[in-house]
Formats: structure tokens, C-alpha cells, sequence
């Protein structure tokens, strides 16, 4: 990827976090999930779209698919992407937490990698529980712990140094990673079965030299510590992180890419 200086966090979350990242691993949530032909899909918290496009070929064109997230650019940049076979993607804007959707409309909600982001997370389960017509599941994929990822435990301990904060405020992706408690939220939420299970996927992502930039970058779609920096404060950020991680970011290069495994807690809920 070119740099550009004016690519956008959801953009950059697109071709460099969604192709190295999210694709790979809808691929595991979708294997799990088992769509069918004819079924009516919602991914929530769609983000720019990986589960939505790769879900839409399996429910076929008798299949619906509606790809709902509350970040409008991020959307935006699902929408331009190439539409693929199969069912047609609704995008829509909306709160995970407060669905603007009929109950029983759907036969699988899917979220991969968004419940922990939501602010009230059982009442994000209710809905899902709500939009779900009877025998109906909702998959859900959440991170394992920070230190089960220590490339990323290494990136954003520099960071909450950097910015003084405690690292809860920077490591939110991860703060979902106990599945006692996940299994715990979907109780809560109406769910009976649930089932949990670990899987670990080897990640190969593009530039090492630019893993800090378009990591910060592309977590500015969802973090509100990033989120309400402007391009001058993040480029700051960038250049102080970068210099703290560089030896250690080496040690996980190989040749043009980093390589390291990453682990992901899914639930199938019934």
C-alpha cells in the first residue's frame, strides 16, 4: 500500500486490518456458523464489511444479509468495496444496543470482534436475542487476553505509556477475553445454549514498518483514546510508540511481513 496522507482510520482499517486480519478469521467464525441458503443475516458491528461479504455467496441471491454498524465512514467504505455473489448487503447505520429492527427477523446474527466495543453489552445481547426468530444463533468472536498477544501487549503497553493512561484505555479489543464471562453476558441476555470455543489463527500482515502507524491508525475506527485525537496528535503518537516498539516489532518479522498467531474465544448461542 502507497502511503497517503489523507487515508482515512476506516480506510486504513479496510486494506490493512480487514484483508490481514478480519478476512482470515470470518472464514473461522463462518466454519463455526454454518449459514444456509435462503437465511436472513445480520452482522453487527460490520465494521467495513469482511463478514457481510463473505456470508452473503453462502445464504445465496434467496438469502438476506444486513450489515449494521454505528461508524457511518466505515460503512461507507464497505459500500464501495466490489459487491460479491449471492444475497445483496443492505449496510445500515444503528446501536447495537438499541436495534431499530422487528424481533424474530432473523435466523443468524453474526459479530465478529465488536461485542466487547459495546457500551452495554448485555443489552446488546438482548437484541440480538430479540432479532433472532425461535431455533435461530448468534455467533460471536471476541479476543483472547492481551498477553495471549504479546506483539499487541508490547504496542499498546508503549502506547498508555506514551499517553499516561492506564492501558485499559488503549487495549479495549482485548477486554472481552474471559469466556466465563462472555458465557456469563449471554445468559444474562436470554440465550440457553451456549457453547464457547477457542481457536488460534497464524496472521501475516503486510509493511512492518508501518504496523504501528496503521495500528493506532485503524484503531481509531472504534477506540475513543484514538478516536478523539486529531491527525497531528496521532502522527505524534506514531512517531513515539514507533520509536519505544521498533526493536521488538523486528523480532516478530519475517522477510515483508509480520507473522504471529492471534486467539479468539467464539460463542454459538442458541
Amino acid at each position: 500500500m502507497n502511503q497517503q496522507p489523507d487515508l482515512s482510520p476506516a480506510e486504513v482499517y479496510e486494506r490493512y486490518l480487514s484483508r490481514a486480519i478480519a478476512d482470515p478469521w470470518t472464514r473461522v467464525l463462518l466454519e463455526l456458523a454454518l449459514p444456509k441458503p435462503g437465511e436472513r443475516v445480520l452482522d453487527i458491528a460490520c465494521g467495513t464489511g469482511s463478514v457481510a461479504r463473505q456470508v452473503a455467496p453462502m445464504v445465496g441471491i434467496s438469502g438476506q444479509v444486513l450489515a449494521l454498524d454505528i461508524n457511518s465512514e466505515m460503512l461507507e467504505v464497505g459500500r464501495a468495496q466490489p459487491s460479491p455473489a449471492g444475497a445483496s448487503i443492505l449496510w445500515q447505520e444503528g446501536d447495537a444496543t438499541r436495534l431499530e429492527l422487528p424481533g424474530d427477523a432473523f435466523d443468524l446474527v453474526l459479530c465478529q470482534q465488536g461485542f466487547q466495543f459495546f457500551p452495554d453489552r448485555v443489552a446488546s445481547g438482548r437484541e440480538m436475542r430479540r432479532v433472532l426468530r425461535d431455533g435461530g444463533r448468534a455467533v460471536i468472536s471476541v479476543w483472547q487476553s492481551l498477553s495471549r498477544h504479546p506483539l499487541y501487549e508490547e504496542l499498546f503497553t508503549a502506547t498508555a505509556r506514551v499517553l499516561d493512561a492506564p492501558i485499559s484505555d488503549v487495549d479495549v479489543a482485548f477486554s472481552l477475553s474471559n469466556p466465563e464471562e462472555l458465557y456469563t453476558l449471554l445468559s444474562e441476555a436470554g440465550f440457553h445454549y451456549i457453547e464457547i470455543t477457542p481457536r488460534s489463527l497464524f496472521i501475516r500482515m503486510p509493511e512492518p514498518e508501518r504496523f504501528v502507524q496503521f495500528s493506532i491508525l485503524g484503531a481509531a475506527t472504534s477506540v475513543p483514546a484514538f478516536a478523539s485525537m486529531d491527525a497531528i496528535e496521532r502522527f505524534a503518537l506514531v512517531e513515539k510508540v514507533r520509536a519505544k516498539t521498533h526493536a521488538i516489532i523486528q523480532g516478530f518479522r519475517d522477510g515483508d511481513s509480520l507473522a504471529f498467531s492471534m486467539e479468539t474465544n467464539i460463542a454459538i448461542a442458541k
